[in-house]
């Protein structure tokens, strides 16, 4: 693979990880308004923590093959 392709590669993961935390940040949101609201519905409170805790998991797994942990 080339340096060019690459670079290409590196910019769609960054894009996708951006995509992701806004995605995740909403989720929190809207977990946000339901305790607001008092009565949550508590299955939907369950799925959307699910939903985040999901792209927690994907966020991490993007971050780490942007930047690798390399040990000096």
């Amino acid at each position: 693979m080339n340096t060019s392709a690459k670079m290409e590669q590196l910019e769609v993961l960054r894009v996708k990880l951006e995509v992701l935390k806004r995605e995740h940040r909403d989720l929190d949101e809207a977990i946000e308004a339901l305790h607001q609201r008092g009565a949550a519905d508590m299955l939907t409170l369950k799925r959307f923590k699910k939903q985040k805790l999901a792209l927690k998991d994907q966020i991490a797994t993007l971050e780490d093959r942007i930047l690798p942990d390399i040990i000096a």
